[in-house]
């Protein structure tokens, strides 16, 4: 029990990344709020923690949104006390170089990936200084490291999300809040798949992916939320301000290419 007597935020809960940490951090002891902008998602996520015996509740709401974030907030310290951990999952994706992308476009992305970890976390702050610390986990991208062509507002958005995981790092490691953050690659998650449809041939794009990776596969969901269970718990009590791939090789081959 990695997080007995958490209590945990998670964003983007409803499906993908997010909805495997819930389910591992409650599986570990945490409190979960699951958030999600499908109420129905965030629900069932949240009973399908309570079926296995855990504790926790679907929120619906816009973690970019700061009245929702607000009202999930209170919610959590009405139901479980102040949070603990804070695990920005929520996303959105976009696709399109630069001079196709409308400065709309730009704005759209910027909100939803950056904008709700800088509002979430600015909520929870207050409420983890008074507990005497917490822990902070950022989804980033491997695309954040290296950039994407024909991703342009996405991965520039993941690249914000590694540079405000270190400022935070630095603001607060002195109250005992740790930041950091995790730079998957492919992760099969209905985003990805998303992707792959949009292209004429979905099961070759599949299979172009995949030998991107040299473990031979595609992460799944569980591979990031093993990640995000160790940095949120105390067995990363001295790392903070991190930025750690979870990449099946991907960033190391693409490195050996270039």
């Amino acid at each position: 029990m990695r997080l007995a007597g958490q209590v945990a935020i998670v964003t983007g809960a409803g499906s993908g990344i997010g909805r495997a940490s819930a389910l591992r951090f409650a599986r570990e002891g945490a409190c979960v709020t699951v958030v999600d902008l499908d109420a129905s998602a965030a629900d069932a996520v949240a009973a399908e923690i309570v079926g296995e015996g855990g504790a926790a509740f679907g929120v619906a709401g816009d973690a970019s949104r700061e009245d929702d974030v607000a009202t999930m907030v209170e919610r959590t310290v009405q139901a479980y006390g102040s949070p603990t951990v804070l695990v920005n999952s929520a996303a959105t994706t976009s696709f399109g170089t630069l001079a196709e992308s409308a400065v709309q476009e730009l704005d759209r992305v910027m909100r939803v990936n950056v904008g709700s970890a800088w509002i979430c976390a600015r909520a929870v702050i207050p409420l983890m200084r008074a507990a005497g610390g917490g822990a902070i986990v950022n989804l980033s991208s491997i695309t954040g490291i290296v950039g994407a062509p024909g991703m342009a507002a996405y991965s520039t958005s993941k690249g914000a999300i590694i540079t405000l995981t270190r400022t935070l790092a630095l603001e607060l490691a002195e109250e005992g809040i740790r930041v950091n953050c995790i730079c998957p690659a492919s992760i099969d998650t209905p985003m990805l798949q998303a992707s792959f449809d949009r292209q004429a041939d979905p099961q070759a794009a599949r299979a172009r992916n995949v030998k991107r990776h040299p473990l031979g596969r595609l992460g799944t969901a569980e591979d990031v939320a093993n990640l995000a269970l160790f940095l949120a718990s105390d067995e990363a009590a001295f790392i903070t301000g991190g930025t750690y791939v979870v990449d099946g090789g991907a960033l190391l081959a693409r490195r050996w290419q270039e």
